[in-house]
């Protein structure tokens, strides 16, 4: 934290991250408010991330070979104009579903680009032996983002509005833009070719990987429904769209208990993968099973726990398996499992909502989790991270 390079970027990630929460609770209240539709909440997620899925091995051989510092720091600044924008036809009154909809899409696209170059900068911020903690402490950022974004931005829609929300998440793409014009990171060995092909020999040379990735996959859609649901979930327990946020936030104080705790620990067995996995799971389907809101609260953190340890553990392998000049599409094939794989939870975590009820789409969508648990428990490879 006090790293020369690593602490200014820690903060400007932190603002980021945070500003995101702002933007996707905003979107998902305005969206579930104009049209109290469950599965539309899924058609916004899908949207905001089906361009990972498309875009992401491309991006990450894009970010092999062009310098990851400028790469993020232009995607900022076009995501600062595009939040900046919906921000005005929100207090415009001009900003309906379809609008809302359209933005998260162009902002999934500057993601898409963004996300394995910022993922593989990271380790040429501090030394190879701090980069497995260096790792740790930027999922940390995510899931402080998690527990305190959607709660401040709650209060900021109750108390401001929607618009403002679109606003401060424009703001907080400036403050990270202005750490990546402080940090200097080590110099990067540039791919002299790097092609799609390329990316699958990764694969090929290194089977571990495609666990890794796995695992990465099924925590990402077992947190899906806390996601994308968060408004109709608030609805389920009963209470208004505006307690979302509240349902996010306890999610991620689970998740930064595990942070900073397990930060740097990244070596394990297949059997506490297995736990982790399971861990979070059970804590899903018990907060969908759940019949009041307290106790919701604690399965929730319970979850947030167990998704954290599998996914920095997998993360942190990952990057630490592969050469410095492969480390963008390695993160490339991780944005695929982790925000890639979120448009199509997000359909059927909106599907099933839509037919069966939120609380069963909840439960459903833990079964991914337990898969992964099943996987890491029978895998042959005795240390997985």
């Amino acid at each position: 934290m006090r790293s020369r390079n690593f602490g200014p970027y820690f903060v400007g990630n932190a603002a980021s991250a945070s500003g995101t929460w702002f933007q996707n609770l905003a979107a998902s209240i305005l969206v579930y408010r104009l049209t109290h539709s469950p599965f539309l909440l899924g058609v916004l997620n899908f949207c905001q991330f089906v361009p990972v899925l498309l875009l992401a091995p491309w991006a990450g051989t894009l970010a092999d070979r062009v310098d990851r510092r400028k790469l993020v720091f232009a995607t900022q600044l076009g995501s600062a104009a595009l939040s900046g924008a919906l921000a005005g036809l929100a207090w415009s009154g001009e900003a309906t579903e379809w609008v809302v909809i359209g933005f998260a899409a162009a902002l999934g696209f500057t993601l898409a680009l963004s996300q394995p170059a910022q993922m593989a900068l990271v380790a040429s911020l501090v030394p190879r032996r701090d980069v497995a903690q260096a790792i740790a402490m930027n999922s940390a950022t995510f899931n402080v983002a998690r527990a305190v974004g959607p709660t401040a931005a709650a209060g900021i829609i109750a108390w401001q509005g929607i618009a403002v929300a679109f606003a401060v998440n424009a703001g907080s793409y400036l403050v990270l833009a202005a750490a990546l014009l402080v940090v200097r990171p080590a110099p990067q060995v540039r791919a002299a070719r790097a092609r799609l092909r390329h990316t699958v020999d990764l694969l090929r040379r290194n089977r571990t990987l495609v666990l890794y990735l796995l695992v990465v996959a099924s925590v990402s859609a077992g947190s899906d429904p806390v996601n994308t649901e968060s408004p109709a979930l608030a609805h389920a327990f009963g209470h208004t769209s505006s307690w979302a946020g509240t349902l996010i936030g306890a999610f991620g104080i689970g998740a930064v208990v595990a942070a900073f705790a397990f930060a740097g620990r990244i070596v394990g067995t297949r059997r506490r993968m297995a736990f982790t996995l399971g861990v979070m799971a059970a804590g899903m389907a018990a907060f969908a099973a759940s019949p009041w809101l307290p106790l919701a609260f604690v399965f929730l953190a319970i979850a947030g726990f167990g998704y954290l340890v599998s996914n920095t553990s997998a993360t942190a392998r990952l990057q630490l398996s592969v050469a410095e000049h492969e480390r963008g599409r390695i993160m490339a094939l991780w944005s695929i499992a982790f925000l890639g794989v979120r448009p199509v939870a997000s359909l059927v975590d909106g599907a099933i909502a839509d037919t069966a009820g939120v609380r069963v789409a909840a439960a459903a969508l833990a079964v991914p989790a337990f898969a992964g648990a099943v996987a890491a428990a029978w895998s042959r490879s005795e240390r997985l991270y």
